[in-house]
């Protein structure tokens, strides 16, 4: 379906994650190794959208952990 896909880490200053940005773009390596160069990563502070700007994404693909991120995403709209 995409010939690259760009995976972005965003780092929210609210939250305390339990990894950090380098722990977890280095599990995305490897669980995305087997799937060859078609996988690139970038992390940043700034918001998804403005990342995708950034990057010249034509396509979004956001994941969702919980009904409550949908309807936050819904209303944003």
């Amino acid at each position: 379906m995409f010939d690259l896909l760009i995976v972005a880490v965003l780092r929210n200053t609210e939250k305390q994650p339990l990894f950090t940005i380098p722990e977890r773009v280095e599990m995305l390596r490897e669980v995305t190794k087997k799937n060859g160069p078609m996988w690139k990563w970038t992390y940043s502070k700034a918001c998804s959208s403005t990342t995708a700007r950034k990057r010249g994404a034509g396509v979004v693909l956001r994941g969702i952990r919980a009904v409550s991120d949908y309807e936050y995403e819904l209303q944003m709209r």
